[in-house]
């Protein structure tokens, strides 16, 4: 990777030229390809990376009692990935993070960052990631415990509403993974899609979705 491509992403925008020419050389700095369905963090692992999305997507998951895999993050494209272990008392990833589509990433070691960190775009930047990720937390933990299955669906199904800017939307995700970022296991989704479609709430036809 060159130095004018580094430059390109947001974060590295205002780093000095031989700074990041210096990091590159020792390694500090470096792209990965990752297939889909690839593990790029596994639970328990100690983080020692800072990880900019440069393609594709990824997802932070748990397991949950019942045996279905609850979607906390999704990462895509800009996303960075770390900011929040990386200079925390426990370095160890909370979840298993893999790619739901084929990504490139950029790693970006611990004494990389601290050498970034002495300009103050890079700071603002790295700043707004772990504010994002406070945010993200926060409405996984609003979503999980303070509201109903059909409550979490009709707030995704507005959401997506809004993105796509239609009534009728497409849904971006299979119901399996609606369902692991739900945290539900898949009968009990389906269960409730059937039932907003008795209610008259929704129409639904595979991944198409209009909102009455």
């Amino acid at each position: 990777m060159t130095i004018n491509e580094l430059q390109n992403i947001l974060i590295l925008s205002n780093i000095d030229s031989a700074v990041l020419n210096k990091c590159l050389t020792e390694n500090q700095v470096f792209i990965r390809h990752y297939a889909k369905g690839a593990t790029v963090h596994h639970q328990h692992d100690t983080c020692n990376v800072l990880d900019i999305v440069l393609s594709g997507s990824l997802v932070a998951y748990s397991l949950s009692e019942n045996g279905s895999a609850i979607t906390m993050f999704e990462f895509r494209k800009n996303s960075i990935i770390g900011a929040n272990l990386l200079f925390g008392d426990n370095h160890i990833y909370p979840l298993n993070i893999y790619s739901v589509a084929a990504c490139d990433l950029l790693h970006i070691t611990r004494s990389a960052v601290m050498e970034f960190l002495h300009d103050y775009h890079f700071v603002m930047q790295y700043i707004k990631s772990l504010s994002l990720n406070s945010q993200g937390m926060n409405r996984k933990l609003t979503m999980l415990t303070q509201k109903t299955l059909q409550e979490n669906i009709l707030d995704y199904f507005r959401q997506q509403s809004i993105i796509q800017k239609s009534s009728t939307i497409i849904l971006p995700i299979s119901k399996k993974e609606l369902a692991d970022y739900l945290g539900v296991q898949r009968p009990s989704l389906f269960r409730e899609l059937k039932r907003l479609k008795d209610e008259g709430i929704i129409e639904i036809h595979n991944r198409s979705v209009k909102i009455l």
